[in-house]
């Protein structure tokens, strides 16, 4: 009999999503309404931050977070070369050069104590859900950015991620896969009211309401986007906060699992948290050596293993980075042995057990 596919990751919903979403479909609202507003004041409750802006996903937070700060032609934006592609695009949407530092070996994060002098910005990415300890900054540039896409319930020893105790702005993701979801989705924090002013802007065509003229009056001064988050996916995303703390629980449960399987074979284990932080485990990447028979054996076997990432200077777009040969060799050895193994709240033992059974098979 055919075993049922397991996959990398997944969402969690259960029926109170659901009727959470229904309320909203029954209702007068189905976008910019309350439940946005609602959404944003719990996520901003959750981490301890001022402000929470909603947007229609991520990467167009991202783009929000560079964009409001004034970034440009002339200034460079220092990134983690192992990270999807909006980790990079948010500079080159606004015009700045993208810069790239190679991870440590020990978190897989960016080096945060080799951000240039030069640089203008940092976009200070959360690999797997494993927080970057911002403390280590050599230098402060003018902005920074935290892209927290794996890393909602983590936290540091400042606090939550997300209350920008050492940021300017903190991105989170709420793609299906991601520690809760809004279907596609994503919201910047931040401790600063002329920001999350100009973020609310900028994700609604940059209108500026001006009654002084007349009700219906506003003006547009600047490019803005229809980058709106829908209070659909805000009631999902209520809902699913309720159950942040469980998941992050699960999956660090499911790590401690995955440690103890694993210990026994040639398989090098992810970095684990730091005393005073908590990892968010969106991801459980191992690595292993001839990654690519044992990815190809996995996948055969059902298991929907995947690659987090190709890094931001294999792709041809990045041509502009101007990075050579060898130049990243952190990353780029992290590269060609990361699998990244399933890992979601759902998650069962005998799911777990079957996958780390067809690992051991292809490793030994």
């Amino acid at each position: 009999m055919t075993q049922a596919h397991i996959p990398y990751g997944r969402q969690s919903i259960d029926e109170a999503d659901i009727r959470a979403v229904e309320a909203v479909l029954r209702g007068a609202w189905l976008t910019q309404g309350p439940t946005v507003e609602a959404f944003e004041d719990a996520v901003a409750r959750r981490v301890q931050a001022r402000h929470a802006v909603a947007f229609s996903s991520g990467t167009a937070a991202l783009h929000g977070c560079t964009a409001v700060v004034g970034l440009g032609a002339g200034d460079l934006v220092v990134t983690s070369p192992l990270t999807f592609m909006a980790s990079a695009n948010c500079a080159r949407y606004v015009g700045a050069s993208v810069g790239l530092v190679d991870v440590r070996p020990e978190t897989l994060n960016l080096d945060i104590g080799q951000i240039p002098a030069e640089a203008d910005a940092v976009v200070a990415v959360h690999y797997a859900g494993l927080p970057v300890d911002l403390r280590d900054l050599n230098v402060r540039p003018r902005v920074v950015i935290e892209d927290a896409a794996h890393a909602l319930g983590a936290s540091t020893p400042d606090g939550p991620v997300g209350n920008c105790a050492r940021s300017d702005m903190c991105m989170f993701s709420f793609h299906p896969v991601k520690p809760v979801t809004t279907g596609e989705g994503g919201i910047v924090t931040t401790n600063d009211d002329s920001l999350a002013e100009k973020l609310r802007q900028f994700r609604s065509h940059d209108i500026e309401r001006t009654p002084d003229r007349g009700a219906w009056a506003y003006q547009i001064s600047e490019i803005g986007f229809n980058y709106r988050m829908t209070d659909i996916q805000a009631a999902l995303g209520l809902s699913q906060l309720t159950k942040l703390d469980t998941f992050i629980h699960r999956r660090n449960e499911l790590a401690d699992r995955y440690r103890a399987l694993l210990a026994p074979l040639p398989v090098e284990l992810p970095p684990e948290a730091p005393q005073g932080f908590t990892h968010g485990y969106h991801l459980f990447a191992v690595r292993v050596r001839d990654r690519e028979r044992v990815f190809n054996g996995l996948r055969s076997a059902g298991i929907g293993v995947q690659v987090h990432y190709v890094p931001v200077h294999h792709h041809p777009i990045s041509v502009d980075i101007g990075v050579g040969s060898g130049e990243l060799p952190a990353c780029d050895e992290a590269y060609e042995q990361l699998i990244s193994l399933p890992m979601f709240p759902d998650l069962t033992v005998s799911e777990q057990d079957r996958v780390v059974a067809t690992l051991a098979s292809l490793v030994q």
